[in-house]
């Protein structure tokens, strides 16, 4: 279709098609295809957020208490026992933090100290005194239970709880909190789809302490980076919020979450939360954006060892909300943000609770598809239509001033509305567009012609050469390119002999006289010369033209060269010339073809497996004494066109795999013809021999031998004596293994 519009149209219709594949990436395609388009937009996002960050300072309304490397080494290894814990809670409640928050989860119980005592003590020989202890210790149970202390150290303080959830099919620890009043509690639960089926909660007896719970778990991107956060979470048939939710609903001293939904189509999906006066927007999973204030140390972060030993400052705790987390190596809790590649989870919540209390959320709105649909569309129109028409010079300009405007217009909404539009795909759709335009301005009229002509003129037909000029918008393959083809190697017979034979200027001669008519036969058949070497001719089919029939026209070729070669010979001997007698190999398969070779020397040529298993053919034709032999590929595309007889099932050296070989019939020829009628009977023949029926096969083989001599039937008749006397082994697949590559075993 291409094809027959005129070169100035050409552009316009693909520039169109460009514009249209994109849009389909965009907007319609499956979501597997685009993973790449969205890692092309979180590249950007990422560049955008970077770029638009505020100058470094810390924000001291949120304090971090950190068990970092300092606390570890002077506390002792993690987890610590809850009564230190207890303490951490009891100094910053003292020393005035409005809300207390924990992104640390307690799934477990802490031994009793005093139980373990008396574990210790009930192994050991029983005496009075050692009974009066138990006893003694026994009764003093509570004293001594960690827990107990780290849950009165919570009750009547505000302080929220942190656990996670996840989609294992796992048996729940722990006891989650109470959910929290939800308004719109139904429309929230039929938006929130996405059930998760697992928690990881704290134990019931500090739960219980407290009112306060919220999960801090955090989900990553496709490439593992954190840009998103859940805000509520649907655990079984309730709503919960996270950790910095919770904290807001504490801190703005209201007890319900306002959930706001929309009805898209016959679908509920969430537009965002509302808490006291704070709003944060979300996308359709609950999950807002993280507002990242800047890298690691944003706010302001307190050693716990230092709270613990009161070494901490009175200022900087109070009236802040404290997040107890962590940032020490071994307790993994350092993620991947666009901000940092090593970011501690804790500041995600932080974040957080910052962006909501200023109110500084980038969101995107439910119409932004539509927004960047029109505007993708118009862009696209507008370079399709436009560029074609100009010069390379102001196409070039034209493309920077548009990617400039896009991304101008993409920051000043992120900067000024808080809103998200993509902008990778526009922007790679107009680079796309605007280098195939290039490319067509610069390469495919003058240069396509002159390399064509000064490519194929000394391969193939002047007709050929003069079609493809014609054509240029066809692809030729200068560059390497993988093709299913065609391949044939001629060779002269005993050639070494028939040069010692003769002066070098006769045996020029008789080459010329040679390769004339051999070459005009593969040109008639559509073929391209590869290379003359010695006495030896390498041809292909199926480039630079595409031909669908090149295994056909590859085998009339060979077969319309034997009979030249006939009457070359008969020409030949009439002169007092040595015989002459060619055998041909011919093989199809994938093969890589182009103009290769250095900056000195190139060629067009063709390279690999199927090309190295037709020379191995040619070769193969003295062994079976017969003067074609073909590849199973290049029969399979005959299609019964041209008789044939399969010859063997061969494993040529450096191959692990078996192929069927066969030769073509030339009705035409005496011996064809003979072949042909004998056609059932060597099949019979060939049934026996694979069979293992030796002496079967042998005797039919003796018999066609008997009518029409052949070195294949002889072979045959040999090999079945031979395997008659020395049968092989039972798993014989009937295959015979040539270990040279001109043929024996």
């Amino acid at each position: 279709m291409l094809a027959a519009l005129s070169s100035r149209k050409r552009p316009l219709a693909i520039g169109g098609a460009i514009v249209a594949f994109f849009i389909w990436w965009q907007f319609a395609a499956p979501d597997t295809l685009r993973v790449p388009l969205k890692r092309l937009e979180a590249l950007a996002y990422d560049l955008r957020l970077n770029l638009s960050l505020p100058e470094p300072t810390v924000d001291r309304r949120i304090v971090i208490i950190d068990i970092d490397e300092k606390s570890l080494q002077e506390v002792g290894h993690w987890p610590w026992p809850r009564h230190i814990i207890a303490q951490l809670v009891d100094r910053l409640a003292a020393q005035g933090v409005a809300i207390i928050g924990f992104d640390i989860v307690f799934p477990e119980a802490e031994r009793n100290s005093a139980e373990n005592i008396i574990e210790v003590l009930r192994r050991e020989p029983a005496t009075e005194e050692q009974r009066t202890l138990i006893r003694s210790l026994q009764q003093r149970l509570d004293r001594f239970d960690n827990n107990l202390r780290f849950a009165d150290a919570l009750r009547g303080r505000d302080v929220v709880l942190g656990y996670v959830y996840d989609f294992r099919e796992d048996t729940p620890v722990g006891l989650l909190p109470a959910p929290p009043p939800i308004k719109n509690l139904d429309a929230a639960r039929q938006a929130l789809t996405n059930t998760a089926t697992n928690f990881t909660a704290n134990i019931p007896s500090l739960q219980q302490a407290t009112p306060y719970g919220g999960f801090f778990s955090l989900l990553t991107d496709r490439d593992g980076i954190i840009r998103r956060a859940p805000m509520l979470a649907r655990i079984g048939d309730h709503i919960y919020p996270s950790l910095s939710v919770e904290i807001l609903r504490l801190f703005q001293l209201v007890d319900e979450i306002e959930v706001h939904t929309a009805l898209i189509g016959e679908r509920q999906v969430i537009e965002g939360i509302t808490i006291g006066q704070l709003t944060i927007p979300t996308d359709s999973a609950a999950r807002a954006v993280v507002p990242y204030r800047g890298g690691w140390g944003s706010f302001s972060y307190i050693s716990a060892t230092d709270v613990l030993n009161a070494r901490a400052d009175n200022e900087r705790l109070e009236g802040a909300i404290a997040l107890i987390g962590t940032t020490a190596h071994g307790l993994f809790d350092l993620r991947s943000t666009p901000v940092q590649s090593i970011y501690p989870g804790v500041e995600v919540h932080a974040n957080l609770i910052a962006g909501a209390l200023d109110q500084r959320f980038a969101s995107r709105p439910e119409w932004a598809n539509g927004v960047e649909f029109i505007a993708t569309l118009a862009l696209g129109l507008l370079i399709a239509l436009l560029q074609p028409l100009l010069t390379p010079l102001r196409l070039i300009l034209g493309s920077l001033f548009l990617s400039f405007a896009l991304i101008t217009f993409n920051f000043l909404i992120w900067q000024q509305m808080h809103f998200i539009l993509e902008m990778a795909l526009p922007l790679l759709m107009l680079f796309t567009v605007s280098t195939f335009n290039l490319a067509y301005g610069f390469l495919h009229e003058a240069r396509a012609r002159r390399e064509l002509k000064g490519m194929f003129g000394q391969y193939i037909p002047p007709q050929l050469v003069q079609e493809m000029s014609d054509h240029p918008e066809a692809s030729y393959g200068f560059e390497g390119e993988l093709r299913e083809m065609t391949v044939m190697f001629s060779d002269i017979r005993n050639f070494t002999a028939i040069s010692e034979t003769l002066p070098a200027g006769q045996l020029k001669q008789l080459l010329n006289r040679f390769f004339s008519p051999m070459t005009r036969i593969i040109f008639e058949q559509h073929g391209t010369i590869d290379k003359y070497v010695g006495d030896m001719i390498m041809a292909f089919w199926g480039a630079p033209m595409h031909n669908e029939q090149h295994a056909r026209h590859a085998v009339q070729a060979g077969l319309e060269m034997l009979r030249q070669a006939v009457q070359l010979d008969q020409q030949f001997q009439q002169e007092g010339l040595p015989a002459l007698h060619i055998g041909i190999g011919i093989n199809s398969g994938p093969m890589n073809v182009g103009d290769m070779g250095s900056e000195y020397r190139r060629a067009y040529t063709v390279l690999g497996d199927a090309v190295n298993q037709g020379s191995r053919l040619e070769a193969l034709t003295k062994f079976y004494g017969v003067s074609m032999l073909i590849g199973e590929a290049t029969y399979l595309q005959l299609q019964g066109a041209i008789p044939c007889r399969e010859i063997d099932r061969v494993r040529v050296k450096g191959k692990r795999e078996a192929v069927r070989i066969y030769e073509p019939l030339d009705l035409e020829q005496p011996a064809g013809k003979v072949a042909y009628q004998q056609l059932e009977e060597y099949a019979l023949a060939l049934q026996a021999y694979r069979r293992m029926a030796w002496q079967e096969a042998h005797t039919i083989f003796c018999r066609l031998e008997g009518r029409a001599s052949h070195p294949l039937y002889q072979l045959y008749a040999q090999r079945c004596a031979h395997y008659r006397d020395h049968p092989p082994a039972s798993d014989w697949d009937g295959v015979y293994q040539h270990r040279q590559k001109g043929g024996g075993a």
